[in-house]
C-alpha cells in the first residue's frame, strides 16, 4: 500500500515511503496453489466492493472487466460474465416454449379428428354389419380379442422410438409391476382382469345391443353421459372435489336422458334402446373409477401391458359365453365361411385404433382434446345419418342432443375455472383502463396544442 511518512526530527523535508505488500495476493484472490485467501469483499451500501475491488476497477489488475468479478459472493456462488451466448439461448427459450406449444396442439387437433374419424367408423360398421350378421356378442367377444395387440404395437413403437435393447419378455415384466411388486402370478392375473375384463364385454355388449334399436346419432349422444356418472361416482366414491359446474351438468345429462325416452312416449324399441345405451354409459364409468382406485395413474406402457391382459383373459375365460349363446341358438350363425369377415375385421380394428389413440393422446397432446374428439363423433353420425340413412330428427332428440352435448362440455370445465375466468376479466378491464387513460392523454394534449396554435391562453381559476 502506498503510505505518507511524518516529517524528520532532523527538519528534512518530508518524503513517501513505499511499502513492500506482505502477500502478493489480494484478499479473496485465489493463490497460486488454489486455496482462497483471505475472506470474501464486502459490498457497501453504494453497491461496490471494497478499496482493493476499487483498485482493480481503476487499473484493470489481473485483466479485470467491468460487469465480471472473480471474486465470491458472501453466499459462496461465483459471478459469472454474461455472453452473447447466454443471452442468445435465453432469447430462444420463449420461441422454443412457444413452438413446443403449437405443434402440441396441432397434433392435438389432428387426434381430434383421428378419434371422432375412427369412433363414427365404428359405429357405423356396426350398423352395416348388423344387417347381415346379427350377434351382438359375438362381435363385441371378438373386437375383444384384439386387444392381445395393443402391447405389441406399442412396444414396436417404443423401439422404434427409444431403441432400447430390451427384449418384449423384459418390457412385459417392467410393465408387469403394475399389479404389484411380484409381478403378474396366476392368481393376481384372475383377481385383478376379471372384473375389469367383465366390465369392458358388458359395455361393449350394451352399446352394440343400443345401436340396434336406435341411430347411431341418438346412441353416441346417450353414450356421453358416462362423463356425467364418472364425475357422480368420483364424488362419491373417490372423495372428488365438489363443482357445482359439474352437477348442473350432470343433471343437464338426466334432462336429456328423459327427454331422449320421452321423444316416442316411453315405450317400444326407443325407450329400450335408451336404457342400453344409458347402461354401457355406466359401465364404462364404472370402469374407469375402478381403474383409478385400484390401478391409479399409469403410464403408456403399463397400460398397453393391462389391455392386452385383458384380451387373453377375454379369449380364454369369456370365449365360453358365444358358444353357449351359439347352441340355445339365442345368437345363431351358420358356418365360419358365412360369417362377414370383412365388417368384423375393419370394426374390430377400427376399435383397436380408437383404443390407441385415446391412450397414446392423452400422453402427446391435452388430454381435453380427446374428450372432444369423443363428443365429434355425435355430429359426424348426424351427418352420416341424414346424407346417407336419410334419417329425420324430431325436434326433441335434437333438443336432448343437444344438451347432453352442453353438459358434456361442462364437464371438461377445469377446477378452478372460475378463479381463471376471474382473473381473465380483471385483466382485460385494466387493459381497457390504461386505453382509455391514454386516450384521454392524447386528447387533452391535442387540445392544448390547438389553443397554443389559436393564441388561446387558459388561465387557471383561484
Amino acid at each position: 500500500m502506498i503510505s505518507t511518512g511524518s516529517v524528520s526530527e532532523s527538519g528534512d523535508e518530508p518524503c513517501i515511503r513505499l511499502e513492500p505488500l506482505k502477500s502478493t495476493h489480494l484478499p479473496g484472490k485465489a493463490a497460486p496453489g488454489g486455496v482462497l485467501m483471505g475472506s470474501s469483499p464486502k459490498v457497501t451500501a453504494n453497491g461496490l466492493h471494497d478499496i482493493e475491488d476499487r483498485i482493480l476497477r481503476i487499473t484493470g489488475y489481473y485483466g479485470y472487466n467491468p460487469g465480471y468479478s472473480s471474486h465470491r459472493r458472501e453466499d459462496g456462488s461465483e459471478s459469472q460474465a454474461e455472453t452473447p451466448g447466454s443471452e442468445t439461448s435465453e432469447e430462444c427459450r420463449p420461441y422454443q416454449t412457444c413452438t413446443n406449444t403449437a405443434l402440441k396442439v396441432l397434433g392435438g387437433l389432428l387426434m381430434v379428428l383421428c378419434i371422432s374419424s375412427s369412433w363414427v367408423g365404428t359405429t357405423q360398421v356396426v350398423k352395416l354389419t348388423f344387417q347381415s350378421f346379427s350377434c351382438p356378442f359375438f362381435i363385441s367377444w371378438f373386437s375383444s380379442n384384439w386387444n392381445i395387440l395393443f402391447f405389441p404395437i406399442y412396444y414396436s413403437g417404443h423401439v422404434v422410438i427409444t431403441r432400447e435393447k430390451q427384449t418384449p419378455i423384459q418390457k412385459f415384466r417392467e410393465c408387469s409391476k403394475l399389479f404389484g411388486e411380484d409381478g403378474m402370478t396366476l392368481k393376481i392375473f384372475v383377481k385383478r382382469t376379471a372384473p375389469f375384463s367383465i366390465l369392458w364385454t358388458l359395455t361393449n355388449y350394451l352399446y352394440l345391443m343400443a345401436l340396434k334399436k336406435l341411430t347411431a346419432t341418438d346412441v353416441s349422444a346417450l353414450y356421453c353421459c358416462h362423463k356425467a356418472f364418472v364425475f357422480l361416482l368420483s364424488w362419491i366414491v373417490l372423495k372428488d372435489r365438489f363443482m357445482g359446474v359439474r352437477i348442473v351438468a350432470a343433471i343437464m345429462a338426466i334432462t336429456g336422458i328423459v327427454m331422449m325416452a320421452y321423444a316416442d312416449g316411453f315405450h317400444g324399441d326407443s325407450f329400450v334402446g335408451v336404457a342400453l345405451a344409458v347402461g354401457s354409459a355406466s359401465t364404462s364409468a364404472l370402469y374407469k373409477v375402478l381403474f383409478k382406485m385400484f390401478l391409479g395413474s399409469a403410464n403408456l406402457g403399463e397400460v398397453a401391458h393391462f389391455l392386452s391382459t385383458m384380451g387373453f383373459f377375454n379369449l380364454i375365460f369369456i370365449s365360453c359365453v358365444p358358444l353357449i349363446l351359439y347352441f340355445t341358438k339365442v345368437e345363431h350363425w351358420g358356418s365360419l365361411s358365412s360369417l362377414p369377415w370383412g365388417y368384423l375385421c375393419g370394426l374390430a380394428g377400427l376399435w383397436l385404433v380408437f383404443n390407441i389413440l385415446v391412450h397414446v393422446g392423452v400422453v402427446l397432446t391435452y388430454p381435453i382434446l380427446i374428450s372432444i374428439g369423443t363428443l365429434l363423433s355425435v355430429p359426424g353420425n348426424a351427418a352420416v345419418d341424414v346424407l346417407k340413412h336419410e334419417v329425420i330428427f324430431s325436434v326433441v332428440r335434437l333438443a336432448a342432443t343437444c344438451i347432453i352435448c352442453l353438459g358434456f362440455l361442462l364437464l371438461l370445465l377445469p377446477e378452478e375455472w372460475d378463479s381463471v375466468t376471474l382473473r381473465f376479466l380483471a385483466t382485460i378491464a385494466d387493459k381497457k383502463s390504461e386505453e382509455h387513460g391514454e386516450d384521454l392523454t392524447e386528447s387533452s394534449g391535442h387540445t392544448r396544442s390547438r389553443s397554443r396554435a389559436n393564441g388561446a391562453v387558459s388561465i387557471p381559476l383561484a
